[in-house]
C-alpha cells in the first residue's frame, strides 16, 4: 500500500511562511551591497569577525592576567598582615620590658620605691594591652556567662542566684573575643 495522499500545507503557503521568505530575501539583499560580489562580501565579513575575535581574546587574556595579579597581591597582603600583626603590640610592650630591666638593675633597698616602680610598670603594661585592644573583665555583680566566665565554685550569698560574687583571676577579651575567661565564684540558689 502506497500512501499517495498529498499534504495540503506544503502546497498552500501560510502567511507566516511568506513573511519568513520575505525577511530572508531582505536580509540577503542587505548583506550583499550592489556591485559587490558575494564572495568578496563574505571574505570582508569573515576578516572583520576574525579581527574581532583576536581583539576579544587579547582583552580576555589581559583581564585574566589582571585578575590573577589582584588575587596574588591580596594573598601577599594577607600574608604580610599575619606576619606583622603582632608588631604593633610588641612595640607597646617594649617600654614595659625596659622598665622591668631597669628595676632589676637597681639595687635599692627602699621598698616604697620598688612598689612605686612596680605600680608604674603595671600601668605601662595595662596601657600597652589596651592599645592592643586587650581589656580585662571584672564581672563582679554580673550574671554568670559561661562564654566569658569560668565558675570555680558556688557560694551562699545575698545576691541573686547565678550572679558573680568574686573574681579569683581576671579574664581578658581582645576585640570582643574572649582571650581568657575570668575565674569566678557564683552565688548559689537559695
Amino acid at each position: 500500500m502506497e500512501n499517495t495522499q498529498e499534504n495540503p500545507t506544503s502546497q498552500n503557503p501560510t502567511p507566516v511562511d511568506e513573511t519568513g521568505r520575505a525577511a530572508a530575501d531582505a536580509t540577503a539583499s542587505a548583506v550583499q551591497p550592489e556591485g559587490v560580489a558575494p564572495a568578496e562580501s563574505a571574505d570582508t565579513a569573515l576578516a572583520e569577525a576574525q579581527a574581532k575575535i583576536v581583539e576579544l581574546q587579547e582583552s580576555f587574556l589581559r583581564a585574566k592576567a589582571e585578575t590573577e595579579n589582584v588575587r596574588r597581591r591580596g594573598q601577599d597582603d594577607v600574608a604580610k598582615a599575619h606576619k606583622f600583626a603582632i608588631e604593633s603590640f610588641a612595640e607597646h610592650l617594649l617600654p614595659v620590658l625596659d622598665s622591668l630591666e631597669a628595676a632589676l638593675a637597681d639595687n635599692s633597698e627602699d621598698l616604697v620605691k620598688v612598689r612605686e616602680g612596680v605600680d608604674l610598670t603595671l600601668r605601662q603594661l595595662t596601657g600597652a594591652l589596651e592599645k592592643g585592644r586587650v581589656v580585662a573583665l571584672n564581672p563582679v555583680g554580673e550574671k554568670f556567662d559561661p562564654h566569658r566566665h569560668q565558675a570555680i565554685s558556688m557560694v551562699p550569698a545575698e545576691q541573686e542566684a547565678n550572679t558573680v560574687v568574686s573574681v579569683l583571676q581576671k579574664g581578658y577579651v581582645i576585640a570582643d573575643r574572649v582571650l581568657r575567661p575570668a575565674l569566678v565564684t557564683v552565688a548559689a540558689p537559695k
